[in-house]
């Protein structure tokens, strides 16, 4: 069935026969066919009416009788149930992030999450009893609650949930609501001021140290991350971090070797967005050529030396026509000598080919074809070259065993 969820006539029938408390009862009537080709047919009984119908197996004939009984029943049907209510008025198993980020790509404004630091409860009192509770200040029940920012464009949202994903799908949700039945935007320029509001949104979900690292690719200038201090207890290490970026020098220091690392090329970065913007290089349209046919299929030389029938086929594919029909007309002579009568069409276009055989008779037909299409003529098999001891003559006479030597053991007549 098309929908998967939709309800088959079987089942419907067995609805429609537990609200009225009766039993269906499918009966098997009929089986006729061959066996590649069987039709069953099946009865259906609710209550005191029957319904018959045939189908090509048994479980196809029941829901064709089944489809009867429900149009032409006279019980009481049960109401149907109403549908469900979708809490995020969403079909399928599209989450609301998937489908804003379609609409933000339709309206060109990529849809950036950016994590918030969780709100402060004040004066937070669960009223829970904690007597008796060893170690009572780890057993705290206060939830945590994520918060997610959510740009699109020039408009914000603000998300709320349980975990940082259902944050992201309460704010998508927010602006769903929101730009659906908006315009889409003209797009603008990417020169001058609107470009660089754009880099500097790609490079929001960017780490510092990847945005350092590309800006330095970009200007071609070399990159250096050295540890040069580490200092404090084992449970309590601080690290400092230098980074070189050509000719800018910067500092950071943290209690992991990366957030030090971190927060030195955050500081770089405020002196590398200071640099002058690089002019900006158009780069050369490629053309390419298409490549020629290096063989012309419908021409009328080509396939000389193939099988007729593969020729033929060939040349029609080329053509981007209908493939050659064979039907074999008659079949005569005697049980030793037969004689095969083929026929081809291809269009309008029909001939005839006879032989021994039914593949002999295809190719003669095939070859005919081509003749009468204008094509050359394949050229011929050569003959299979004469096996030892086939028929050969000896002494003028036409014997089934091979040439006399000196060494033979045969012994031959005279005949």
């Amino acid at each position: 069935m098309a929908n998967p969820k939709e309800k088959t006539p079987m089942c419907l029938v067995n609805e429609l026969a537990r609200f009225n408390r009766i039993q269906p009862q499918y009966k098997l009537l009929n089986e006729r066919g061959p066996a590649h080709a069987k039709m069953f047919t099946v009865q259906l009984a609710l209550g005191e009416q029957t319904w018959e119908a045939e189908g090509s197996s048994i479980k196809k004939a029941q829901h064709a009788a089944a489809s009867k009984a429900l149009n032409e029943t006279t019980l009481p049907k049960p109401t149907p149930r109403p549908p469900k209510n979708n809490v995020n008025n969403n079909p399928g198993s599209i989450t609301p992030t998937v489908e804003l980020n379609g609409l933000a790509m339709k309206r060109g404004e990529p849809a950036i999450y950016r994590p918030l630091d969780p709100k402060p409860i004040p004066n937070y009192r669960a009223n829970y009893n904690f007597r008796g509770m060893y170690n009572q200040r780890y057993h705290c029940p206060v939830p945590k609650i994520f918060y997610v920012q959510l740009t699109v464009g020039n408009s914000e949202f603000f998300g709320e949930g349980k975990t940082r994903q259902a944050a992201r799908h309460n704010a998508a949700m927010k602006a769903l609501q929101a730009l659906q039945n908006e315009p889409i935007p003209e797009k603008l320029p990417q020169n001058g001021e609107t470009g660089k509001e754009s880099e500097e949104d790609k490079d929001a979900n960017k780490s510092e140290i990847s945005v350092v690292f590309e800006i330095a690719l970009k200007r071609n200038i070399p990159v250096t991350f050295e540890v040069i201090k580490e200092s404090g207890p084992p449970h309590m290490k601080s690290f400092v971090t230098r980074v070189t970026v050509g000719e800018f020098t910067a500092e950071g220091e943290g209690n992991s070797k990366k957030l030090s690392k971190k927060r030195a090329a955050m500081a770089v970065l405020q002196e590398l967005k200071k640099l002058p913007p690089l002019p900006v290089i158009e780069k050369p349209k490629l053309y390419f050529k298409k490549r020629p046919k290096t063989i012309l299929k419908t021409g009328p030389e080509y396939g000389q030396g193939m099988n007729p029938i593969s020729r033929l086929a060939q040349i029609q594919q080329a053509k981007k026509e209908k493939e050659p029909e064979y039907v074999l007309l008659s079949e005569r002579g005697m049980p030793r000598r037969r004689e095969f009568v083929m026929q081809v069409k291809v269009g309008n276009d029909i001939t005839t080919g006879t032989g021994p055989n039914k593949k002999i008779a295809k190719r003669n037909a095939a070859e005919a074809m081509l003749l009468q299409l204008g094509y050359k003529a394949s050229t011929p098999l050569q003959d299979q070259t004469e096996k030892p001891g086939e028929n050969k003559s000896w002494n003028g006479q036409n014997v089934g065993f091979p040439e006399p030597t000196s060494n033979s053991k045969y012994c031959f007549l005279n005949l």
